[in-house]
């Protein structure tokens, strides 16, 4: 470990070469730090303070003692169909052992092109990364797993889109960059040696006592399925639509990954969509569910080899394992909605009563945050109310109890999309002061806020997001 607190290793490099690329980031000659996580930085092991001026490092522009620069290779499914991708854009520094023991992935991304660009031009836009900070702070705050980010840096050059647009990298922390789209690739490009590698890799990193368990890759694909199945209730909860949900943004270890087209719902609509290249709602909120599912079919089918010998063996533990996800989610979804409204036991009528709910703010074009965090004074409905207090009427907690129960559920800050926007408008304008008070109200989701508890006006024109590439 240097006097920096870089403890970094390669592991991932240990793979053989169809994994990764070696690649270094192209240096810049002027860059700014724009915005440092001195919180994360002191959990990673890292001198903050040191570090909180180190553009050149955070761009690219100077390695990190012990760096070992790659790209990594994945496949996905993107909208559905197969293609082969990789890190056109990204360059892994590293895995930074952090002092309670934690591995975690650090990873430039914006910084310059890889032998995976296929074409483009391997850069990033100060707007784009700026919104991944912002979203993913916000999800972690919310308790939601996440990559989240170290840092955002101006590389003081243009990157070229819709327009001209000052350029940036940002730092990504993540627990790992394993996809289901890396093992889509393996099964697709390499041999069942490289497979059975990567499942020994993924499950020594994320799932280390799987390696004493009988059937350790059905353990392994079981142990996925339930952190995606717990994942993607955590969105449904808080009206987070990722976007993108292809195969190369779902990471195994169950955070979130890749904050590009993605928003929080205002107004709930089952049918949102914020993709400006989703024209069919492929990625709908309401279809978020669905599409993990579809994923780990994609997954299951990659690691069918190391199932069993038997194809329709192994098919027909791959399809009670999708079965067990939609189960698990179904649970987890009901259970939360429970929370959300107050409910501290089971009863069957439960999942009809928040069906209720639901549409009557559907029909209603209620919004979907603080319908939930004021339920009592927003449901002008006299039959919903009438069951839902009877219902309470029927579990032994008290009225302060649900309260408590419903405050905790419930979030009074997501980042609203208009509150980023004028954030990331005011920072390529070169204040960041917008930015810094938005993200200082989502480290307290929880805690009401005149300013940042209120949806926008009602707009005729629906919310679209880039995906910045």
């Amino acid at each position: 470990m240097n006097m920096d607190g870089w403890n970094l290793n390669s592991t991932y490099a240990e793979l053989p070469g169809i994994f990764y690329r070696r690649q270094k980031p192209v240096c810049v000659d002027n860059p700014v730090m724009v915005v440092f996580n001195d919180e994360l930085a002191r959990d990673l092991g890292l001198d903050a303070d040191r570090l909180r001026n180190a553009a050149d490092i955070f761009s690219g522009s100077k390695l990190p003692h012990g760096s070992k620069p790659i790209s990594l290779a994945y496949a996905g499914y993107q909208f559905g169909h197969f293609n082969k991708l990789g890190d056109g854009r990204a360059v892994l520094l590293g895995e930074q052992t952090a002092p309670d023991g934690g591995i975690f992935d650090i990873q430039l991304k914006g910084s310059g092109i890889t032998p995976f660009s296929r074409g483009g031009d391997g850069l990033a836009a100060l707007q784009p990364m700026l919104r991944e900070y912002i979203i993913s702070e916000a999800m972690h705050y919310l308790g939601i797993p996440t990559t989240r980010s170290l840092a955002v840096v101006l590389t003081g050059e243009d990157v070229y889109r819709e327009r001209v647009m000052p350029g940036a990298v940002l730092t990504r922390v993540a627990s790992s960059h394993i996809r289901v789209g890396t093992f889509n690739y393996i099964s697709m490009y390499g041999t069942t040696d490289d497979l059975q590698k990567l499942a020994d890799y993924t499950i020594n990193r994320h799932f280390p006592w799987l390696n004493h368990a009988d059937d350790k890759y059905l353990h392994f694909f079981r142990e996925t399925a339930l952190l995606q199945a717990s994942l993607i209730t955590k969105w449904q909860l808080t009206g987070f639509i990722h976007g993108v949900m292809n195969t190369d943004n779902m990471a195994i270890s169950g955070e979130t990954i890749d904050y590009g087209p993605c928003a929080f719902m205002d107004t709930y609509d089952p049918d949102t969509v914020f993709s400006s290249i989703d024209s069919n709602g492929r990625y709908a909120y309401k279809n978020q569910p669905m599409i993990g599912a579809w994923n780990l079919s994609r997954l299951a089918e990659s690691l069918l080899p190391l199932f069993d010998e038997q194809p329709e063996k192994a098919v027909e533990i791959a399809n009670a394992e999708i079965e067990n996800y939609r189960n698990e989610y179904n649970e987890n979804l009901l259970n939360g909605m429970r929370r959300k409204i107050g409910l501290f036991n089971e009863e069957p009528e439960d999942a009809e009563l928040i069906t209720e709910l639901l549409d009557f703010m559907f029909k209603n074009e209620l919004d979907y945050t603080n319908t939930f965090r004021f339920l009592p004074y927003t449901i002008d409905n006299e039959t919903w109310n009438k069951k839902w207090h009877t219902r309470l009427e029927r579990q032994r907690q008290n009225q302060r109890d649900v309260i408590d129960l419903m405050t905790e559920s419930n979030p009074a800050v997501i980042p609203r999309n208009h509150r980023v926007e004028e954030a990331l408008a005011a920072a390529e304008g070169g204040d960041y002061n917008v930015m810094f008070n938005l993200l200082e109200a989502l480290r307290n989701p929880f805690t009401e806020s005149d300013i940042y508890s209120q949806p926008p006006e009602l707009t005729a024109c629906k919310y679209k997001t880039f995906c910045g590439t």
